[in-house]
């Protein structure tokens, strides 16, 4: 085993680890964030920042903003969480994810000290320290930081950012988060500082109320982007990216704006980055328009995202998409009603600390469907799973591994069928 994979073995078998085992790895505190930031000198200090908290969407806003960043030629940080094939995909500079050399120089030094520091981290704890250890190292300009789970109490809220983002909120880790938007909604909050402006990507009635009042205690401007912003799907190019307009009020302002993320639900995400890209440029950061209309147009090759309606294989279509929680599962379905298709083969797996009945009663009924398991601890068993599918009046059948699942769909499926892999991310990190 090289070393990398010793590194690895360490982070992932040896500390908790929240995508692998669920809610026995969440820690209530800032505590072991706040001193490991002390023991390697508040490395965040170094270089501006942007925090992005939400629901759905704090990933694809993260990587446009990053994009955007990245053309207008600041030398630019990314964190982001979970990965999907590579766990060096969470730290990444203008793109390009940290080295396998750097990833096991770092976690050794760590080791080393330990000895003497005696800290128990978590999985994400020290992650988190190794990446905004790296991003001062490599002298960055800015960073975009994506929360990792809520926003009170994640590792990732140490930073005094120079914008707050909190995209939308909807019922996801609810044993954690709170069951209800209202109690969801004052976690993801706990991201608003005093002296930073703060964006909310979508008015939500049930909650807007409590980020006003909260931005209010706190003393900063709120705007809610979506009620500046609208954009307007338009046509899909020759080179599959989406066009799109967008207006204030009634005014054009981005005509035939590109997105090479092919998801329909971005046009939701798009207002927050706009809104981004205005309040920075306010505050002195250089970006142009075209930097605008190029970081959106090339954000994958950019940032290297992956798994937002990433399309995998053609004839039959082949798609994937990471969204997982009700809201999610919701705007996937939407956009799948919108695709022309003789037969949908939908190859489905989800997590079992979740309550599933939500997202399989807004699963469409006609597909046939291939109930499978991701290959971590948290994964829910197939045959569970088809039992409370067939509760739903969705039929199909059972495969242990997303490989067989997935290889049982393209040999049913037809030329013109669509084939849809989801459910979970760690679904989607499988085909990838």
């Amino acid at each position: 085993m090289n070393s990398y994979n010793k590194t690895l073995d360490f982070l992932i078998n040896k500390l908790p680890v929240f995508q692998r085992s669920g809610p026995a790895a969440y820690k209530n505190t800032l505590g072991n964030t706040l001193v490991l930031d002390q023991k390697y000198g508040s490395p965040h200090q170094n270089y501006k920042t942007i925090h992005i908290a939400g629901t759905n969407g704090k990933g694809s806003v993260s990587h446009m903003v990053a994009a955007i960043l990245q053309k207008a030629g600041y030398k630019t940080g990314l964190y982001t969480s979970p990965h999907l094939k590579d766990f060096r995909e969470r730290v990444r500079v203008d793109g390009k994810m940290i080295s396998k050399e750097e990833v096991v120089r770092w976690v050794n030094d760590f080791q080393k000290k330990n000895i003497e520091w005696k800290l128990e981290p978590s999985f994400f704890e020290l992650t988190v320290a190794l990446a905004f250890d790296y991003f001062s190292q490599q002298n960055v300009d800015i960073a975009v930081i994506e929360v990792g789970l809520g926003g009170r109490l994640d590792s990732t809220n140490i930073i005094h950012p120079e914008i707050s983002i909190i995209t939308n909120i909807g019922l996801d880790h609810t044993s954690l988060l709170g069951g209800t938007p209202e109690l969801i909604a004052v976690e993801k909050a706990g991201i608003i500082k005093s002296g930073v402006p703060v964006i909310i990507g979508q008015k939500q009635k049930e909650v807007a109320g409590i980020f006003e009042r909260i931005a209010q205690q706190k003393r900063v401007p709120l705007c809610f982007a979506d009620q500046e912003f609208t954009a307007d799907y338009s046509m899909r190019g020759l080179d599959g990216k989406q066009i799109v307009n967008v207006r204030m009020k009634d005014k054009v302002v981005f005509p035939d704006l590109k997105l090479d993320l092919a998801g329909m639900y971005q046009l939701k995400n798009l207002p927050a980055v706009l809104k981004t890209v205005e309040l920075l440029k306010k505050k002195g950061w250089n970006i142009s328009k075209a930097n605008l209309y190029e970081g959106l147009a090339q954000t994958s090759a950019l940032t290297g995202i992956m798994g937002r309606w990433q399309v995998i294989g053609s004839n039959p279509a082949i798609i994937c998409d990471t969204g997982h929680n009700e809201d999610g599962v919701r705007e996937v379905v939407a956009q799948i009603n919108q695709i022309a298709y003789k037969k949908l083969h939908f190859v489905l797996g989800l997590v079992a600390d979740k309550d599933p009945s939500e997202i399989l009663a807004l699963l469409p009924k006609n597909a046939r469907y291939y109930f499978t398991k991701a290959n971590i601890p948290r994964a829910m068993n197939e045959n569970t799973l088809a039992e409370k599918a067939r509760k739903n009046g969705l039929h199909g059948e059972l495969f242990p591994t997303v490989e067989e699942a997935l290889a049982a769909a393209k040999k049913n499926a037809g030329k013109e069928d669509l084939i849809f892999i989801g459910g979970s991310t760690f679904v989607v990190a499988e085909v990838v």
